[in-house]
């Protein structure tokens, strides 16, 4: 006769608590997360303007977003809205601030997935799409597919009518001095950032986390990738359980970082499961994840998470990541470690 251990009664028991324990007024009206990306950003490297740029940025992300969900919107309309913005920002390494890549074009990438339904969309490699998180979404809503990559990603965004651009849309001559710099050193870089590298590269990926007032979570991620990279090189932005993930049993996780070691160690995916299936703390189990694991074994990088219960996590593992987060009554914006 089979019989279930003790050990397994009482992992039964916790779950079954965790879930009773959740109910519609334990949890905030809504929370939004997002990021900027992260690297080797230090206060004595950032100019005062500099520093204020990136600032009003992220608050007016946060704003737009903030509207969506404070008026009863869904987290996936916040998560499109608010990474809307900050792809239309050339400080950003997304949309029209994106990096070259070694032939001389911008080859973004997104990708966004929904808690309730865990419905998701990708595109890799676009180069026409003025915002490639809507492309994302498309794919997820009006297609078959999951991600779609190259020629035929854009050819799609066309035909769903999402507004595209030439290549002098995308174009900023401080990315463009990004990779002459990049190609002398013969030295690709990501939105990642080793000490004392060139101020353009400090310049990352954005992503958004959400929770409506439904209790949905969604969350989304946007990337130009890295300056320089060949072959048509897709990095984890794009990967569904790489760099973004969302689950309303869990939480919702958008990544940044050293894109190859986020997709080895599948880490949005990797913390979504964790929280479904070990009770335990948001905040401690990223943090965990990111510095006892990705770390030591050579990736760098940071992510935001966001539980069903509206708990919040923004760890990374360098110097800086432009971060921000906002709540009935709380509101925070920061970049740098000591923040």
């Amino acid at each position: 006769m089979f019989r279930l251990s003790p050990l397994f009664l009482l992992a039964i028991l916790l779950c079954a608590c965790s879930e009773k324990e959740i109910t519609h007024a334990d949890l905030p009206a809504y929370t939004l997360v997002i990021h900027g990306g992260a690297g080797a950003l230090l206060r004595t490297d950032m100019s005062p303007a500099l520093d204020s740029q990136y600032r009003v940025k992220l608050n007016e992300a946060l704003d737009v977003g903030e509207a969506i969900l404070a008026n009863g919107g869904s987290a996936l309309d916040a998560v499109t809205e608010t990474i809307r913005i900050m792809e239309d920002s050339p400080l950003f390494n997304a949309g029209k601030g994106a990096v070259f890549a070694s032939d001389g074009t911008n080859q973004m990438d997104a990708s966004i997935m929904e808690g309730k339904t865990m419905e998701a969309g990708a595109v890799g490699g676009v180069q026409h799409v003025k915002n490639p998180i809507l492309a994302a979404r498309a794919v997820m809503e009006k297609s078959d597919h999951v991600l779609l990559t190259g020629e035929g990603a854009d050819q799609f965004a066309v035909e769903v009518g999402l507004d595209t651009a030439g290549a002098e849309y995308f174009f900023t001559q401080r990315r463009w001095e990004g990779l002459i710099k990049a190609q002398k050193n013969d030295n690709p870089s990501s939105d990642i950032i080793a000490p004392h590298a060139n101020q353009d590269r400090k310049f990352g990926t954005v992503g958004a986390v959400a929770l409506d007032q439904s209790g949905n979570l969604a969350a989304g991620t946007s990337t130009g990738g890295m300056t320089n990279k060949k072959w048509n090189r897709l990095g984890d932005s794009p990967i569904i359980g790489a760099g973004t993930y969302a689950d309303n049993r869990s939480c919702a996780v958008s990544c940044t970082g050293h894109g190859e070691y986020f997709i080895r160690y599948a880490v949005a995916h990797e913390l979504s499961s964790r929280m479904r299936h070990i009770p335990g703390d948001l905040d401690q189990m990223a943090t965990q994840l990111l510095h006892e694991e990705l770390f030591p074994a050579g990736g760098t990088g940071g992510l935001i998470a966001l539980d069903r219960k509206g708990n919040i996590s923004m760890p990374f593992t360098t110097e800086g990541m432009y971060r921000g987060y906002t709540k009935p009554g709380e509101r925070k914006v920061a970049i740098y470690l000591e923040e």
